[in-house]
């Protein structure tokens, strides 16, 4: 149907894709409270989401670029709120960082849950800017940093985040990471 007249859509292409991703999100983590994401169909999430199969593939490729996404759009906020301040030391990154985590427990709890903390290497990684073309001692101290800290990260989502934000941040700080 072509749209004419009173028919025109009032929402923006942004802005019907921002609707997407917002209920196909929302749908996704409502599945993952029962399933895993591999046993949640392209169908199935579409439909509790009341978005076309269409609208899935014109915004993401998976089911785990939701995921992704999601996780970005919470980093987002915490590195903004990183970059807001001056010159921190590195054991304040990694206490809001730990801070991060606990403020959306639930989540990283789900995703511990399904087997998916992998999906935060990626975002752990980036925080320490560990790119192509760097010189080869800082490659391997960044390197070092991020994987030691996505390692920490994970076994304390599969410890039930026993340890407060504090305390992971001082072991961090304890052991010379």
């Amino acid at each position: 149907m072509r749209q004419t007249g009173r028919f025109v859509s009032p929402m923006s292409n942004e802005g019907r894709n921002a609707y997407v991703i917002e209920h196909l999100t929302d749908a996704c983590l409502l599945l993952l409270q029962d399933k895993t994401l591999d046993s949640i169909s392209i169908s199935e999430l579409c439909n509790t989401a009341c978005v076309g199969r269409a609208s899935f593939y014109r915004n993401f490729e998976n089911k785990e670029d939701i995921i992704k996404t999601y996780i970005n759009r919470l980093f987002s906020e915490w590195i903004s709120k990183y970059e807001q301040s001056d010159d921190k030391p590195i054991d304040e990154l990694i206490l809001l960082l730990f801070s991060h985590f606990e403020k959306y427990r639930d989540f990283y709890s789900l995703m511990n849950e399904r087997g998916l903390t992998y999906l935060l290497k990626d975002v752990i990684v980036k925080i320490f800017g560990l790119t192509q073309g760097l010189p080869k001692i800082e490659t391997y101290a960044k390197a070092f940093f991020a994987y030691s800290l996505y390692g920490w990260t994970e076994t304390w989502f599969q410890r039930g985040m026993e340890e407060s934000a504090e305390e992971m941040a001082g072991l961090f700080k304890m052991h010379g990471i």
